[in-house]
């Protein structure tokens, strides 16, 4: 099991390059399942769930090949023909998004059965309104040995009201109705520009959408899709995570290839507390843009409540719990969209935070000096802040347990090497 060491202290300094949206790319190729022509998408991040995804959709029949591309990987999709519509708990367990494939099978093929996710470390995160959407829209639903069964003879267009606001339910939905009879309309619908991606995309491969990015959107379904190019947005986390990183260290950063508009609450809320964030230049050729981001000469503590897009993240309530050990007085972290994600409270604790939790709040005390401990990740954006807290600690951190952050981000230990961190990945051996 590979493991960070991290000897902590150095400022960041240079320019670091953001990778493809895994949040995107996970749906962009379940999306190859509604057509038998090839979809080619680029800009894929090298990042253990898509692997897992792929492996899944090579499970079902589906044919691909991936090229190594300057800037993130290219895959070409196609799923000619269905060998096997089963998604099994052994891949399903490792990654939840994998329920991304039941919309698409019902839609295109008529069945589907898919294991049920099971657990989670940082909450309860469930689909029933991923089914209780695919059942209004003309899907049988049963359930047999925790998987599971979904069977249509062809979907029809409803009307459905998301009674809290889902992600992963949303692509669903959003996707089976493509291939609908009729109009479908979704109701507080998730706003994320991953969401946006995939509606873009799924416009390419001749759906009628509209509104996607709001919290209405209208589906009027098609006979069929076809094939189609389709470049994956940049990732928002991971440009925050390197964002509050060039914070943390008291360093300087260039962050290039992202999209400052998906980064507006990040952005702000550093702002806030000292940080200086200002753009580079105008949009590339790619419609991607670079962010200089210059720690303040003080760190200032501020509230910070997570609320869904285009609130502040709930995938950067770590990072930023992180950042705040290191500002002066007393910072209130809510976080509102999982119940038990501040497990990595705890082990930041163990390298010298000052953190209260009560519930779903949680109270860091700073400034507080932070010095290099063993510590083990608990989750994929956990492991995010304790690299951040490591980079910013006095002597050497070892984070067991990495295997959470390969899942989301790409070589992250390379990039911060080229920037000036002291990181390195050791094995089990080494």
């Amino acid at each position: 099991m590979d493991k960070f060491r991290i000897f902590g202290g150095r400022p960041l300094e240079g320019r670091v390059a953001i990778s493809g949206a895994k949040n995107a790319a996970l749906p962009a190729m379940t999306a190859a399942l509604l057509t038998d022509q090839r979809v080619i998408l680029n800009n894929l991040p090298r990042v253990r769930d898509i692997s897992t995804l792929r492996s899944l959709l090579e499970d079902l029949g589906v044919d691909s090949s991936v090229t190594h591309e300057a800037h993130g990987n290219r895959i070409e999709i196609e799923a000619r023909q269905l060998l096997n519509p089963v998604a099994p708990y052994e891949l399903v367990k490792q990654m939840r998004a994998s329920v991304l494939v039941l919309g698409p099978l019902v839609a295109r093929f008529g069945h589907a059965r898919v294991s049920l996710p099971g657990g989670c470390a940082i909450g309860v995160r469930p689909i029933n309104l991923h089914l209780k959407g695919l059942a209004k829209l003309g899907a049988t639903i049963n359930f047999e040995h925790g998987y599971i069964n979904a069977r249509a003879n062809g979907l029809r267009g409803t009307d459905f009201y998301f009674d809290t606001i889902s992600v992963t339910g949303t692509e669903n939905l959003m996707m089976a109705a493509t291939l609908a009879e009729g109009v479908t309309v979704l109701e507080n619908a998730a706003r994320e520009p991953e969401v946006q991606d995939l509606a873009n995309l799924l416009n390419k491969m001749g759906a009628d959408i509209e509104g996607a990015g709001t919290e209405k959107i209208r589906i009027r379904g098609v006979r069929r899709l076809h094939g189609v190019e389709h470049s994956i947005i940049p990732d928002r986390i991971e440009a925050g995570t390197f964002l509050t990183a060039a914070a943390i260290t008291g360093g300087e950063l260039v962050v290039d290839r992202c999209d400052p508009a998906h980064l507006t609450a990040v952005v702000a809320k550093l702002g806030e507390v000292g940080v200086q964030v200002r753009r580079e230049g105008g949009p590339g050729s790619n419609g991607t843009q670079a962010l200089t981001v210059k720690a303040g000469s003080k760190l200032q503590a501020g509230e910070v409540t997570t609320q869904e897009y285009p609130g502040f993240p709930t995938d950067m309530q770590a990072q930023y719990m992180a950042l705040m050990t290191q500002a002066e007085g007393s910072s209130v972290i809510t976080e509102t969209i999982f119940e038990n994600r501040f497990l990595h409270a705890l082990e930041l604790a163990r390298m010298g935070a000052d953190i209260t939790v009560n519930g779903r709040r949680a109270v860091v005390l700073g400034r507080t000096p932070l010095s290099g401990a063993k510590i083990q990740a608990s989750d994929l954006r956990a492991s995010a802040s304790l690299v951040l807290a490591g980079l910013a600690a006095e002597g050497e951190t070892l984070i067991d347990r990495v295997y959470h952050i390969d899942r989301g981000y790409e070589r992250i230990e390379e990039k911060l090497t080229q920037v000036g961190a002291r990181i390195s990945r050791i094995s089990e051996s080494d």
